[in-house]
């Protein structure tokens, strides 16, 4: 008996056509909110399914430094971007010597700064929480820290993130909420449970540890789709928008990039999507200004996660 074809065979090749030869979708940089900074790939722990398949031995996207940073910083005010969020992500970005400097230099912009952690040991680290009160004194609530949980019992997040993974995670946000600091969660859908129950699991998680943060609320704890390669997904046309009742706008490439810096190249490049950090086709050179030009949507990612699941990094 013969293998079945791979799931999406066929599709996702032409940037300009589909596999039918329809016109695929494109997504314009219409409204700049987000600029995202990966801060490296490199991470304390290995996940069953990482998207960016970070570890304590990938180095294919290496360290910015904060001086990398405020390079774009000066871009965004060139560019008139309008960006009020700088968001920050590896990796673990705790793991990168700069990330406090990096997160101050964006709020002394006047942005407010997202950092997506898992809270374990790297912001732990003490010079780590004395940055971290430091920045929380100066500038509040317009510093959040989005925790990785990604599910409300203990059982189901250490079989993604590994053994004592869920017990270590909130030590550290018990250690965030003691200092005052803005918390959001980041969790996945995998788990067979409908929305509302995962949303209920989590308010009895939150209610139980004194965490200030809305179950309720899909920007604070942000629920995403898993992001599986072997799962038959459409290809997006330009006829879909209208079929959906979506518009472009709503996907989150019509309003992010994300800087990194691959090992080996002499300067960071800009990316359409976070989710797609190793995809040739979504680098689009290494200033904003090459950046502004529209993405095709030529990846399942962009169809399953972004289109059809309505799911975004941003805050």
């Amino acid at each position: 008996m013969k293998d079945s074809a791979p799931a999406n065979s066929g599709k996702f090749q032409d940037p300009h056509l589909t596999a039918r030869g329809e016109p695929r979708a494109t997504v314009a940089l219409s409204r700049p909110q987000t600029l995202w900074f990966n801060t490296g790939t490199l991470c304390n722990i290995e996940c069953a399914n990482c998207y960016i398949e970070s570890s304590p031995s990938n180095d294919r996207l290496v360290y910015l430094t904060a001086d990398e940073v405020s390079d774009y910083l000066d871009q965004l005010e060139t560019r008139g971007w309008g960006v009020t969020e700088i968001g920050f992500t590896g990796g673990e970005p705790f793991m990168n010597p700069d990330m406090i400097e990096m997160a101050r230099r964006a709020l002394a912009r006047g942005h407010a700064v997202l950092i997506l952690t898992n809270a374990m040991r790297p912001m732990m680290r003490p010079r780590v929480q004395a940055g971290l009160r430091e920045l929380q004194q100066a500038f509040g609530d317009r510093l959040t820290l989005r925790v990785s949980v990604d599910h409300w019992q203990a059982a189901q997040h250490d079989t993604e993130r590994g053994a004592g993974s869920f017990a270590k995670t909130l030590v550290g946000m018990r250690w965030l909420r003691d200092a005052g600091l803005r918390m959001t969660v980041a969790g996945r859908t995998v788990w067979g449970e409908t929305e509302a129950e995962a949303r209920a699991g989590y308010a009895a998680l939150y209610a139980r540890e004194g965490f200030a943060i809305d179950a309720d609320d899909p920007g604070a704890t942000v629920l995403f789709p898993e992001m599986d390669d072997t799962v038959e997904v459409p290809e997006i046309t330009t006829a879909c928008w209208d079929i959906l009742g979506k518009s472009p706008d709503s996907v989150m490439c019509a309003s992010s990039r994300m800087v990194v810096r691959r090992r080996g190249a002499a300067r960071p490049s800009v990316l359409a999507c976070t989710l797609l950090p190793y995809d040739p086709q979504f680098e689009l050179g290494e200033t904003l200004e090459e950046a502004e030009r529209a993405v095709a949507l030529n990846h399942p990612h962009c169809a399953k996660f972004c289109v059809l699941g309505g799911a975004s990094c941003s805050a």
